[in-house]
């Protein structure tokens, strides 16, 4: 489970750092012709960064034993 819990933190650093970006950069994201807001980018930059950070901790709390 440990293993598990730390490649889905990883996933979702990676998605936090991509949602970063966007904001930072301004880099446009769009789905078929609809423009998605930076906002929410924002909202998934904050979701995405609470999940990596929960499940990180919870790998800790795996391996220790807790």
């Amino acid at each position: 489970m440990s293993a598990y819990v730390k490649v889905a933190g990883a996933v979702f650093g990676i998605y936090t750092l991509f949602h970063l970006l966007r904001v930072l950069l301004g880099w446009p994201a769009y789905v078929s012709t609809l423009a998605i807001p930076v906002w929410a980018s924002v909202l998934g930059l904050l979701l995405n960064g609470a999940l990596c950070v929960w499940a990180f901790r919870l790998g800790t709390k795996v391996r220790s034993g807790a």
